[in-house]
């Protein structure tokens, strides 16, 4: 991935650079934390109201969503620095419910959906990215970084010829204030400077304030008003688990990520049980629910160099003043400025290391195509959910397909105690997709009387091994021939006295 920016970030470890205390002792850094707050805030906003118009919701749903679950995950999220908020995940999950029975279940299945993920979190769903292997991980991040670019795609077609200037404008801010000074996050700087040009020079063009009406104010508790029936519960439940699971799968994915980026550790189960936190509080606040964000994640880590909860609770706290408050200003923004800011979050979270000439001739085959796989499938689908998982059934096949191959098996003739034996040493991990080859590397009807299958550098892993290793005894002793098995290790014994047909010695 691209180097990492670290703007205003003074000397320690990565560990200490995530403590709140110690940045508030220290004005460098505190400066750092509160500008990406403030950057994040200003991106967040037309996201969020997209997302809503996506959903099929009022404006106010996505934004408050927005600010309830930043400020929340702030302090119960186990992922420091990483934003959450209303996202087009959740927003493609609900849009179905919204259209069907309305706002108030879509609010159930929110609350609900944050009680499935505490649920979840508890009972240790997030020990499963351990099973992520690194080529859909960087397949995930690739099509994430493709997915923010065309989701700006829209913001340059059919409109006044001067965005385009001001796009480029930008880029060449965001891309080169870094190089005179990285006291100031350069988005913020991209986003002022534009601003006050399209504003001084009276520039029509699209705005913040034309992505919808911004709400004049503070959310506030919200009961959905839904019938406490099983019925509620049958059309609700299908669509809270949808978005228990994307909306985990987002976060925990997208924590992996920052962990690379700032060479830091994550408390995955604590921000799986957050995100429900979260989830209830936003329902109960009328939010339309959401989850991580790579997008403003990676503004706020990459781009501003943020790396504390402080930016995560500035940027909600931020949002929901600049809204509330400043909305007038707000929605003077002009869209070109958060265009080119987008384009280069793009840009850096893009891995283009993976694909160099020299890397993709130097890794293996199957772990390209578990990448690009995964890279087609979220593309596609636009579901984060559906494209890691196919790439993570595509790498246990890839995976499966190539240890089957190293399995080997070598037969010698010695005579023992004046009888003449065959022994087949078998060297290897055997299990569903190695066995299946196991039956056919004996010669049966070649073999002298006594057989002697070495297991000494193997492990016996599934039913489908014992059930192999059953079905070769019993070819050999239709032959008239004696088997005997050894070399086994203990919990192969087990194994095979558990499941097996036959005993060993």
């Amino acid at each position: 991935m691209a180097g990492t920016t670290t703007a205003g970030l003074s000397a320690g470890t990565p560990e200490e650079l995530q403590s709140v205390r110690a940045t508030l002792r220290s004005p460098r850094r505190l400066r750092t934390e509160v500008l990406a707050g403030l950057v994040v805030a200003l991106a967040l906003i037309p996201e969020a109201i997209a997302f809503s118009v996506i959903a099929g919701v009022d404006p106010r749903l996505g934004l408050f969503a927005s600010f309830t679950m930043a400020v929340t995950i702030a302090f119960v999220g186990g992922r420091p620095a990483m934003i959450s908020a209303a996202t087009g995940a959740v927003a493609l999950v609900i849009a179905p419910l919204v259209d069907s029975h309305g706002v108030d279940h879509v609010i159930a299945a929110v609350i609900l959906a944050g009680v499935f993920q505490i649920v979840l979190g508890l009972s240790g769903f997030a020990k499963l990215m351990r099973f992520v292997p690194r080529s859909v991980m960087v397949g995930f991040v690739n099509a994430l970084a493709i997915l923010i670019f065309a989701s700006q795609v829209p913001e340059l077609i059919g409109v006044p010829w001067l965005v385009y200037p001001l796009v480029v404008a930008g880029l060449l801010i965001v891309f080169g204030f870094p190089q005179l000074t990285r006291a100031v996050p350069a988005p913020l700087v991209a986003i002022i400077v534009l601003t006050l040009l399209t504003v001084s020079a009276s520039v029509a063009v699209p705005t913040v304030g034309d992505k919808g009406d911004l709400p004049e104010s503070l959310p506030g508790l919200l009961l959905p008003d839904v019938p406490l029936t099983l019925e509620t519960l049958r059309v609700v439940v299908p669509f809270a688990l949808a978005m228990a699971f994307v909306g985990l799968l987002e976060s925990l994915m997208t924590a992996k990520l920052v962990d690379d980026v700032t060479d830091t550790r994550s408390h995955k189960s604590r921000e799986a049980w957050g995100q429900g936190v979260a989830n209830i509080v936003t329902g109960f606040t009328g939010g339309m629910g959401g989850c991580a964000m790579i997008g403003q994640t990676m503004i706020n880590v990459k781009a501003s160099g943020a790396r504390t909860r402080i930016s995560t609770f500035l940027a909600g706290a931020f949002l929901l003043v600049l809204v509330v408050v400043f909305g007038d200003v707000v929605s003077l923004i002009p869209m070109a400025a958060l265009v080119s800011v987008m384009i280069f979050v793009s840009w850096a979270t893009f891995d283009w290391h993976s694909v160099r000439p020299r890397t993709l001739r130097t890794m293996p085959r199957s772990e390209t195509l578990v990448m690009v796989v995964t890279v087609l499938v979220v593309v596609a689908t636009h579901n984060l959910a559906v494209g890691v998982g196919i790439g993570v059934l595509v790498a246990m096949v890839a995976f499966a397909r190539r240890v089957a191959h190293l399995v080997t098996v070598e037969r010698t003739v010695t005579v023992v105690d004046g009888r003449e034996t065959a022994s087949y040493v078998v060297d290897g991990e055997l299990f569903f997709a190695s066995s299946n080859d196991l039956y056919t590397q004996f010669q049966y009807a070649v073999d002298p009387g006594h057989v002697i299958i070495d297991l000494h550098a193997s492990h016996l892993w599934d039913a489908s091994t014992i059930a192999a290793l059953d079905a070769i005894t019993e070819k050999y002793r239709r032959h008239g021939t004696a088997v005997d098995i050894v070399g086994l290790n203990g919990t192969s014994v087990i194994l095979r006295e558990r499941l097996g047909n036959v005993t060993h010695d």
